[in-house]
């Protein structure tokens, strides 16, 4: 079991994909107190935003719905995402995080999950057909610890 986060946030958002660089901004400026390299940086920035995006793709296709953002920090430099959306849920995850594939199809080239994945030390994801889905990213960040003063 995971110990009490140092510092948490919760921002709720429409699925807009006007959105998506908002909740990819608050991500990254969540993350940046535990001083982060770039490259973790953009890490954080691209899985929140891959995560986001399916939400405002897939989860809401027929108009707009909510899409909840948790971010928290932990001891040793882990912040860990939540994008949660109450949409129509993933029949087959397993079959969904597979690269390439797309219950869309066309021009979706189904790397979402895939590319989440390569930027994360952690990913699950949770869903329930009509319910909803809840991707959980988590990244270790080698910065300074929270609270270090500098």
């Amino acid at each position: 079991m995971r110990k009490k986060p140092l510092n948490r946030f919760v921002l709720t958002f429409e699925s807009r994909s006007a959105n998506e660089s908002f909740a990819r901004l608050a991500a990254s400026g969540f993350a940046a107190q535990l001083d982060p390299t770039v490259e973790e940086l953009c890490d954080v920035k691209t899985a929140v935003s891959e995560a986001v995006t399916n939400c405002i793709v897939h989860a809401y296709p027929d108009g707009l719905g909510e899409i909840r953002l948790t971010g928290e920090i932990f001891a040793g430099g882990v912040v860990r995402f939540r994008v949660k959306d109450k949409g129509r849920g993933i029949e087959n995850v397993k079959q969904a995080m597979q690269p390439l594939y797309s219950s869309l199809g066309g021009e979706r080239a189904g790397l979402g999950f895939a590319v989440m994945e390569s930027f994360c030390d952690r990913l699950s994801v949770r869903s329930k057909p009509g319910k909803g889905t809840c991707v959980t990213l988590e990244k270790h960040i080698q910065g300074k610890p929270v609270g270090s003063g500098s």
